[in-house]
């Protein structure tokens, strides 16, 4: 089965995370897909929808993705670390517009997804949460772009607590441009579609462009960000917290 599902409807390109078994969670060839369909989007689209199928949209990363961060050593973890941080590149680089439909949850990787999405349409009900520090890490990778999205101060309170949240509080964040109810989500995803038909294409693409040149997202505080989570997965407290997060135990620290 493929990881993703890649429909071309006219002018958009829809793209479905395909792994609802794992909660459409990451693994190396999931990165590897997305990664290449971002880095190769046709010019002639005028947008891009993201999705997941099953109840939930992005879980993190796979479990069986974390077991193996736990033998690789610091370089090797940096190197996976890389691969991450260039598929979010990849999309928060798109010409065209990203419009994510977010259901169920979108925890810790996932909310990386979230983040460089350029409008964002969640369900009602929906659940959010930074869990990174939980598993003794950090949310260092998806930081550059979660910051961009909900400030200082959004981040100061979510990242250090990793408390789960819903769609309003996402929404009110900025995480989120829009809370729906589930059976309202696709159609106004298609009236969101529909408003960008009605700009220019080149204007876009220019405005997306801008964007990213006066709020830019500097190499060195994405690497940074990377010798970060490859200094913290081989970690004492890394370790501990990955390792009693897949063995279903509390882990030390927690009394």
């Amino acid at each position: 089965m493929k990881s993703l599902i890649l429909e071309k409807s006219g002018d958009v390109l829809y793209v479905r995370l395909n792994r609802p078994e794992v909660r459409n969670a990451f693994d190396d060839n999931l990165i590897r897909e997305i990664t290449e369909v971002f880095s190769h989007i046709d010019t002639m689209l005028r947008a891009v929808v993201l999705s997941g199928e099953g109840k939930v949209f992005c879980a993190g990363g796979d479990l069986e993705w974390m077991r193996s961060s736990i033998t690789l050593s610091e370089e090797e973890n940096r190197v996976d670390a890389e691969r991450l941080a260039e598929m979010f590149r990849a999309i928060d680089e798109c010409s065209c517009p990203v419009v994510g439909k977010v259901h169920g949850a979108a925890f810790g990787g996932g909310l990386g997804l979230v983040s460089v999405c350029d409008v964002v349409v969640a369900a009602e009900g929906t659940k959010f949460c930074f869990s990174e520090v939980k598993l003794g890490l950090s949310p260092a990778v998806i930081a550059p772009f979660a910051l961009r999205k909900i400030g200082v101060a959004a981040a100061r309170r979510y990242f250090l607590t990793a408390e789960v949240f819903d769609a309003q509080e996402a929404k009110r964040i900025g995480l989120v441009h829009e809370v729906e109810l589930h059976d309202h989500l696709e159609s106004r995803v298609n009236e969101i579609l529909s408003a960008i038909r009605e700009t220019g294409p080149n204007a876009v693409r220019e405005a997306k462009r801008l964007i990213r040149k006066i709020v830019p997202l500097e190499d060195n505080v994405m690497r940074e960000c990377i010798e970060t989570i490859a200094r913290l997965r081989v970690s004492e407290e890394g370790q501990e917290g990955v390792k009693a997060f897949l063995e279903k135990r509390s882990p030390s620290w927690k009394r």
